[in-house]
């Protein structure tokens, strides 16, 4: 089974609507793209829960796939829970211990970003045999910007971006090595890629036609 993850970095847009496979996306996608054509909408951050209680982002439209962080809120906040809890497709609060950056369990949750869970878990409980990834820029440049910055204030500081890469993209390279037998496609301009990559890892460059 092909699953495709669709993030929020710049290159997105390489991921062409009616591309076969199940679609996960990380929290919202940077395009429109109607609720038949998605399987579920992966979130991981306290900061999002927030601001979809307060009403300042509506994702009322896709089911959920909810990691650690959300579960704690959904716990924490009954009235919520039961508001959406007919969107939510399953919670995923699996943490690969690769993810405790320099042996900092503590830390574990935090560095597990959005994309990593969604990609986790199209291996882990879709049992994807391909998983098509698109618009993760920070494994091949020192991009952190996200579709979602535009609707949630993030630090994207040269000191804070440098810090998550560093400790984002070790994760990619232990999750490939974990799935052996899923192939990952990964979607960019350029095929420089800045972590060490498995066998099972194909990357697909090609550049943006200008119109």
């Amino acid at each position: 089974m092909r699953v495709n993850v669709l993030g929020n970095g710049d290159h997105a847009y390489m991921f062409e609507r009616g591309t076969p496979g199940r679609l996960l996306i990380c929290n919202m996608p940077p395009f429109a793209i109607p609720r038949n054509e998605v399987y579920a909408t992966c979130m991981v951050d306290f900061k999002m829960m927030k601001a979809l209680q307060e009403g300042r982002i509506q994702l009322d439209m896709y089911d959920w796939i909810l990691g650690t962080r959300p579960k704690v809120w959904m716990e924490q906040s009954g009235t919520f829970y039961m508001k959406y809890s007919h969107l939510i497709k399953g919670f995923y609060p699996h943490v690969p211990e690769y993810a405790a950056i320099n042996g900092d369990k503590r830390m574990a949750a935090t560095n597990f970003n959005c994309g990593h869970m969604a990609v986790h878990y199209a291996c882990n409980k879709m049992r994807a045999e391909e998983v098509h990834i698109y618009g993760f820029d920070s494994i091949f440049d020192m991009n952190l910007g996200s579709f979602t910055d535009l609707l949630l204030e993030s630090d994207r500081s040269t000191p804070n971006t440098v810090r998550l890469a560093n400790n984002w993209r070790p994760i990619w390279t232990n999750m490939f090595k974990e799935f052996p037998n899923v192939e990952f496609h990964l979607y960019h301009s350029h095929n420089n890629i800045k972590i060490p990559i498995t066998k099972n890892v194909k990357i697909h460059a090609k550049k943006k036609l200008d119109k």
